[in-house]
């Protein structure tokens, strides 16, 4: 059965010791088959309301009891008389309905990203898609609206939890328009109908647009034979270059011939030409809709629910980046000039030498192998030391549940504890291997959201996917560093999940500010560029007591950040373009790039011909008006790396500090608990001092 695994009884407790580490690897990597598991019984959760491996037909069946279930608590809420609302009969009722219903709906969505099953996977969509068509209706339900704001219009005390999570739910009916007549609530909903259009067509015409270039061998000289043996080739023999990421950037990154680059990188900033309208359509619509919900700009309706409050800030911030960068970016434009001059004469340096002549110089100055290092990464050791550095700084424990009902033999289900208290923290499923049908990413998604309902918590369980390939005949799968990185990253979104102590599922784990909520992962990727971490989670693969050497972890480190302030400019261009774009009227989008180009990029200018604005997928979906968020994220993370852990990476008063005082928290403010656990206002010096 799918959902059955074979796995013997193997439990993961961090330990300590290499002696210790290199038992926790040896378990890990044996897979002990005993007949007799196969017919116990498998044990789900408890304490949860997740369910798993249900039937297509099952999801659906879910689906509509939840739809029916939600519908009777609103109908219930509307109901109240305004005369007589209280907490009990309107915010705490959708507020445990919330609770209730997260882990149920997530029952019924993650199987798409997960199941081997076709008919399981279109299940789950079509079952994601009758719920987000009711909870659509349910933002828009005027009758509820009118019970919620009368409670937050008492003026009775409340907790700031309980005023936060109120305040969120008066915001998603005000931005569904339950403020506005009747004729102007029709023509928001016109517009972000049209606008979804809109937003679906760029995309679209992107993916339609695959124009391809044909080369010689020795135009793609500096390319890995295995890279040209992907290519397909023409009739007269030549080499075939789609103009799709998977070619153009290690054409970038490693192609000797300054021709070709330039070539590969006009041809692929000047697809998809119709997007520019498109583009200035979408635009012009969404300052339409913003100013029907009394924003200036979309870029200030954007932002406003997040850490960064108004779009002069998010500009300010990057302005200031920008120009604390400018002497350390100048710095690395001369060297990149003067190498390019020695290698290929006097041809003028342009931002598509970029990517080839920055990755040389850091190869020249720092003698990293990736290949080599690649070796010292078994996925086993990496794990388990990974479970090792966040006991020993955030004091939890993990324990792999055995015989737990699970939806591939794959998958590991581990159980999270305090190590001082005892205290059971939640649980996470790991889904860590390649298979037919599974997302093709790694990511982390939140099954049940700890909250506090009738004095009484509800466990976090989150579940963590990637796409690594499995061990074959023995040999344990070797990690990449940038998936060392990546898998670091994940995890801090696991711990942030599980430590969350709000009260509110809308204010727990992964569903914070977007511009808060990535911090902690970014803060944790900094324990995989120092040696006293590196050393734990490394070791040679034929051999794993033997981890990296010393001047390896040191080039590592000094690897993250070299060249990389003209990198950083490059991406403040964008973060700039989207911000400007989206906060002021009727622009010239090609003359705004071809300026602000000439001004991040210290003169460089903008490759002739070329339309960035064309294929800027990001600012078209998902992050229009909020490219900047990555980076505020970084800058923050940087700050209280610098000042609280690294001068002692395994710190536990620090690690528990910051469990208690940031990642516990939901109800507050982000700008109050940092400055409250740094002990001051967050600052962006630290990032600038990492780059420089």
């Amino acid at each position: 059965m799918e959902g059955e695994s074979r796995r013997g009884g193997r439990n993961l407790v961090a330990l300590t010791g290499t002696a210790a580490l290199l038992a926790v690897a040896i378990n890990f990597a044996i897979t002990t088959l005993n007949t007799h598991l196969k017919n116990r019984k498998k044990k789900g959760i408890l304490g949860t309301n997740i369910q798993i491996n249900l039937s297509a037909s099952e999801i659906l069946k879910l689906a509509d009891h939840i739809v029916e279930k939600s519908k009777k608590v609103h109908d219930a809420v509307a109901s109240v008389p305004l005369g007589k609302v209280t907490y009990a009969n309107s915010v705490q009722l959708l507020a445990e309905l919330e609770a209730q219903q997260f882990p149920l709906i997530q029952s019924c969505t993650f199987p798409k990203l997960v199941s081997v099953s076709e008919e399981i996977r279109k299940g789950s969509v079509e079952a994601e898609q009758r719920i987000d068509a009711h909870l659509s209706a349910c933002s828009k339900r005027e009758d509820v609206y009118r019970v919620i704001k009368a409670f937050t219009q008492q003026g009775g005390k409340m907790s700031s939890e309980v005023n936060r999570f109120a305040k969120n739910l008066i915001k998603d009916f005000v931005r569904n328009g339950l403020d506005l007549t009747s004729t102007k609530r029709e023509e928001l909903q016109r517009l972000k109908a049209k606008i979804d259009e809109l937003s679906l067509r760029y995309i679209r015409n992107l993916n339609d647009d695959s124009p391809v270039l044909h080369f010689d061998a020795k135009d793609l000289a500096g390319l890995p034979p295995e890279f040209l043996k992907s290519l397909d080739r023409a009739e007269d023999g030549r080499f075939k270059v789609l103009l799709r990421s998977h070619h153009v950037s290690p054409i970038l990154e490693l192609c000797k011939v300054g021709s070709t680059r330039k070539s590969v990188a006009v041809n692929y900033g000047r697809r998809c030409e119709a997007n520019i309208s498109v583009l200035e359509m979408l635009v012009k619509l969404r300052h339409k809709l913003a100013r029907l919900l009394g924003f200036a700009s979309y870029a200030d309706y954007a932002v406003n629910s997040r850490m960064a409050g108004t779009s002069a800030k998010v500009v300010e911030f990057l302005e200031n980046i920008s120009a604390n960068l400018e002497g350390m970016a100048s710095k690395e434009l001369s060297l990149l000039k003067e190498l390019k001059r020695n290698e290929e004469g006097d041809f003028q340096f342009g931002v598509e030498d970029l990517p080839f002549y920055a990755k040389k110089i850091k190869e020249h100055r720092l003698d990293v192998n990736f290949g080599a290092i690649k070796q010292y990464f078994p996925l086993n050791l990496v794990l388990s030391g990974m479970f090792k550095i966040t006991q020993d700084l955030f004091g939890l424990s993990f324990e792999e549940v055995p015989d737990a009902e699970v939806w591939h033999q794959d998958v590991q289900l581990f159980s999270v504890m305090d190590l001082r208290s005892g205290q059971h923290m939640g649980y996470f499923y790991l889904d860590i291997y390649s298979r037919e049908g599974k997302y093709g990413h790694t990511c982390v998604v939140p099954l049940q959201n700890g909250t506090y309902n009738n004095i009484v918590r509800q466990i976090p369980v989150t579940l963590l996917i990637s796409q690594l390939q499995k061990e074959v005949d023995g040999q344990s799968c070797l990690l990449r560093f940038s998936e060392v990185v990546n898998l670091f990253h994940e995890f801090g979104h696991v711990i942030h999940h599980v430590c969350n102590q709000s009260s509110f599922c809308r204010l727990s784990g992964l569903r914070l500010d977007p511009d808060f909520v990535e911090i902690p992962s970014l803060l944790l990727e900094n324990w995989c560029y120092e040696s006293e971490a590196l050393k734990l989670i490394s070791g040679f693969h034929q051999d794993i007591t033997k981890p990296l050497e010393e001047e390896v972890c040191k080039s590592l480190k000094s690897w993250r950040f070299s060249f990389s302030a003209l990198k950083i400019k490059h991406e403040i261009l964008y973060c700039l373009f989207d911000q400007i774009i989206h906060s002021k009227e009727n622009v010239d989008m090609i003359g705004l790039f071809r300026h602000l180009h000439s001004k991040i990029m210290l003169g460089l200018p903008m490759l002739e011909g070329t339309n960035p604005a064309s294929c800027f997928p990001r600012t078209a979906i998902g992050y229009e008006a909020t490219c900047y968020s990555r980076l505020w994220s970084e800058v923050f993370a940087a700050d209280i790396f610098s000042a609280k852990f690294a001068d002692g990476i395994l710190n536990q008063n620090v690690g528990i500090c910051f469990r208690n005082k940031v990642l516990s928290q939901g109800g507050k403010d982000p700008f109050e608990i940092l400055s409250d656990f740094l002990g001051r206002k967050p600052s962006v010096e630290a990032f600038i001092n990492g780059v420089s």
